[in-house]
């Protein structure tokens, strides 16, 4: 007697039962794979691009706008701030290093970012081919940006005002593309680097009078932020004093991502408990369905015990229909949640360039389905103890 075959013709021989209780398990499976894929990856896209950044730098406004506008590039600045100030912090002996940080353009919705070398080298950037731009209007872009606008070394390109925006576009300033990063998993690989001159570059206006060789004061120069790296722990206390009477804030990068990841996680919570109430349901719909099944085979299973079947192999076919119909329901809802990454993924690298498309096995996921397997054969128990202890003679009597 094959108890599998016998098991699976009898999950197919209640189609409509079967059917409710795969779709509840698999949504229920799904929804929560799919909370702990986003929660780890997000998590590690924060952490990797937070890497030894104890402050930013930046105008008043939110503290968490600045940190996702230019830590993460997610976000738009809150302004620009003085270079002369902002100057002074960078050399300040409680900071050990500084990195400046001035953007306002974009090129196919990638941004510019004028910055200096040791930006990519804070993350560990190494190239690819080409070389670190040197000067004015060279450009080193990240690999997103060279698989997604097809730049390679010697291409020329124009920069649009704005983040997002390609209409008004700079056609009098060529950047040239001369050097393309190795993909790092960081912010960087969705950027176009250059100077910081060249970002000013781009928006000064030569009048009249200066054509005709009249002197001019060089203008007050501007830059969006400084990430800055900390010698002394009293910088975060002595620094937003030394800055009070300026347009400029400090944010601490890890106090507000701690409050972001806190919000998000009520939302997160609930979703996982919405998920765990389908995924009871389901086992709830597996017990009913096995158990009604026991009922109307009562006379099947007495002939069977008749005919030499043993209780054990009675009791171990309804445990495996139930751990049958529980491991489909988790490998469909295994298979939504990759589906479903696959969709936010593309929809957060276009509105975002951050890929979250990672859909190999985690750890909690392997907890998830041991957990949920040993649920469901619980939810079978009953069914199965009950088909060991039918009265053989009054069923068959009856019948």
């Amino acid at each position: 007697m094959n108890l599998f075959k016998i098991a699976f013709k009898n999950i197919l021989f209640r189609p409509l039962n079967t059917s409710l209780s795969l779709i509840l398990l698999s949504f229920g499976v799904g929804i929560i794979s799919l909370l702990l894929l986003l929660e780890v990856q997000l998590r590690e896209e924060f952490d990797r691009n937070i890497k030894d950044i104890d402050l930013v730098l930046g105008a008043k406004g939110s503290p968490l706008q600045l940190i996702l506008a230019n830590v993460y590039h997610i976000d738009a600045p809150t302004g620009n701030i003085n270079l002369k100030e902002a100057q002074r912090v960078m050399r300040h002996p409680y900071i050990k290093e500084a990195i400046p940080l001035a953007y306002g353009d974009n090129y196919n919705r990638f941004r510019i970012v004028g910055t200096e070398h040791n930006y990519p080298a804070h993350y560990g950037v190494e190239l690819k081919e080409g070389k670190l731009w040197s000067a004015k209007f060279e450009a080193t872009i990240g690999p997103d940006v060279a698989k997604n606008t097809g730049l390679k070394i010697g291409d020329q390109f124009y920069s649009a005002h704005g983040l997002t925006d390609n209409a008004d576009i700079h056609t009098d300033k060529a950047f040239t593309v001369v050097g393309i990063f190795k993909n790092s998993n960081s912010v960087i690989d969705q950027l176009i680097l250059t100077e910081i001159s060249s970002i000013w570059g781009v928006h000064e206006e030569h009048d009249e009078a200066h054509a005709d060789g009249e002197e001019h004061e060089e203008p007050e120069r501007e830059i969006t932020a400084v990430l800055l790296k900390k010698k002394n722990p009293l910088a975060i206390i002595t620094l937003p004093s030394f800055i009070k009477e300026t347009n400029m804030q400090i944010a601490l990068p890890s106090v507000e991502i701690n409050r972001l990841n806190e919000n998000f996680g009520i939302g997160m919570s609930t979703l996982k408990w919405v998920a765990i109430l389908i995924m009871i349901i389901s086992f709830i719909s597996v017990f009913i369905s096995l158990y009604n099944s026991l009922k109307q085979r009562k006379y099947e299973l007495a002939l069977m015990r008749s005919m030499g079947g043993r209780k054990g192999k009675l009791f171990a076919m309804l445990l495996l229909e139930g751990s049958i119909m529980v491991i489909i329901g988790i490998f469909l809802g295994l298979i939504l949640s990759r589906i479903a990454l696959l969709i936010l993924s593309g929809a957060l690298e276009n509105q975002f360039h951050y890929d979250i498309s990672n859909a190999g096995l985690l750890i909690n996921e392997v907890k998830l389905i041991l957990i949920t397997i040993f649920v469901g054969v619980l939810a079978s128990l009953l069914p199965a103890i009950q088909a060991v202890r039918i009265d053989i003679s009054k069923t068959l009597s009856d019948a």
